[in-house]
C-alpha cells in the first residue's frame, strides 16, 4: 500500500502512517529500531530502502528516507509512504522537504520515530564531516556512512577520522568482514610466526582495501603497501613471514579465493563480495561502539603506505 502526500507536515504524515498501519493489520509486526537515511537524491534514497528493506528480514525496521532540497522556495513537504507488501518487513515513509524545512530535518523526523526505540541514522551519499555533530546524528546511537558512495572516497574516508566517536562506523569496515574472517583463522593455525609486512592489492581509491590494511597495521605493527589492481574490491593480501609468505587471493569478479601458505597445498575458500544489504545487516546487529572499528580508523589508517599503480 503506498500513499503519496503533497505539502503536509510531519505531524499529518505520522497520522496517515498510523492508519495505514491499522487498516493493512501491520499494528502486529513488531519494529526494533528506527533507520533514518540521508540522501542526496531520489535515486539515493530508492537505493538505500532497497538494502534497508533485505536487511528488515533480521531487522524490522521504520525506514525513514529524508531528501532535503533546501533552496529559497516555498517552505514544504512532500512525501510518500509504504506499508505492507510495498516495504517488505519495514515500513517506509520518504520525506522531502524544501526551502525552510529542508534546514530542520531532526525536527522533521521527530513525529515519526518510534517510542523507546534505537535510532540509526545512515548517509547513503556524501556524509558530514562529523557525524555526531550533524542534527540527526546526534539523536543515533548509530552512526553509518559510506565514503565508496562519496565523490572522492579516501578524501572522505580519512576525513571521518578526526571526527571520530564511538558508535560511527562505514560500510568498507563491514565490506571486509569476511576477510579479516579468513586471515584471523588462518594466522590462529601453527606456526605462528610473526607477520614482518603486508600486502593488499585491490582497486584504486577504495576505502575497503585501505581499511583491510589499516587493519593489518593496527594488528601487527608492521608496514602495510597497497597494490592497485583493475577490480571493484580487494583481491590479494600477502603477508610475509619468515618461513614464507601467507597469500589469500581472488580473482576480480570471482567468488572463490585461493589460500596458500608454505608447505602447503593450496585451499579453495568461498569469498563473495558482499551485498550492499549484507554489510547494513550487519551494522544493524550491533548498537554498541565498534571498537575496533574506531582504532583501525583513527590509528591504522595513518600507517598505511600509499597505493601505487601495478605494473
Amino acid at each position: 500500500m503506498i500513499t503519496t502526500m503533497h505539502a503536509t507536515t510531519a505531524s499529518a504524515v505520522s497520522n496517515r502512517l498510523a492508519a495505514m498501519r491499522r487498516s493493512s493489520g501491520a499494528n502486529t509486526f513488531t519494529r526494533v529500531l528506527t533507520l533514518i537515511i540521508v540522501a542526496d537524491d531520489l535515486t539515493g534514497a530508492e537505493h538505500g530502502i532497497n538494502a534497508a528493506n533485505g536487511a528488515s528480514r533480521e531487522h524490522p525496521c521504520r525506514i525513514i528516507a529524508v531528501v532535503p532540497e533546501g533552496g529559497n522556495g516555498p517552505a514544504s513537504i512532500d512525501a510518500e509512504i509504504r506499508v505492507g507488501g510495498d516495504a517488505g518487513l519495514s515500513e517506509v515513509v520518504i520525506l522531502q522537504p524544501k526551502g525552510e524545512p529542508a534546514g530542520a530535518v531532526d525536527t522533521l523526523v521527530m513525529p515519526l520515530l518510534l517510542p523507546d526505540a534505537p535510532i540509526v541514522v545512515w548517509w547513503t551519499g556524501e556524509p558530514p564531516a562529523e557525524p555526531s555533530r550533524d542534527p540527526l546524528g546526534a539523536m543515533a546511537q548509530r552512526r553509518i556512512t559510506d565514503a565508496t558512495a562519496s565523490a572522492d572516497p579516501l578524501a572522505t574516508l580519512r576525513a571521518l577520522a578526526p571526527g571520530y566517536v564511538p558508535g560511527d562506523t562505514d560500510l568498507a569496515w563491514s565490506r571486509v568482514t569476511l576477510w579479516r574472517g579468513l586471515l584471523a583463522a588462518t594466522l590462529d593455525e601453527p606456526p605462528h610466526e610473526p607477520i614482518l609486512a603486508a600486502r593488499v592489492t585491490g582497486a584504486r581509491n577504495r576505502p575497503s582495501v585501505y581499511m583491510l590494511a589499516a587493519w593489518l597495521a593496527d594488528s601487527f605493527g608492521v608496514p602495510v603497501e597497497i597494490d592497485v589492481e583493475d577490480s571493484k574490491a580487494v583481491t590479494r593480501v600477502e603477508l610475509e613471514r619468515e618461513r614464507g609468505p601467507i597469500t589469500l587471493r581472488r580473482t576480480p569478479g570471482a567468488s572463490v579465493a585461493i589460500l596458500s601458505r608454505p608447505g602447503r597445498i593450496d585451499q579453495r575458500i568461498n569469498l563473495v563480495e558482499r551485498a550492499l544489504a549484507d554489510c547494513l545487516t550487519e551494522e544493524l546487529r550491533r548498537l554498541d561502539a565498534d571498537e575496533t572499528y574506531g582504532r583501525v580508523l583513527t590509528r591504522g589508517l595513518p600507517l598505511v603506505v600509499p597505493a601505487e599503480v601495478r605494473s
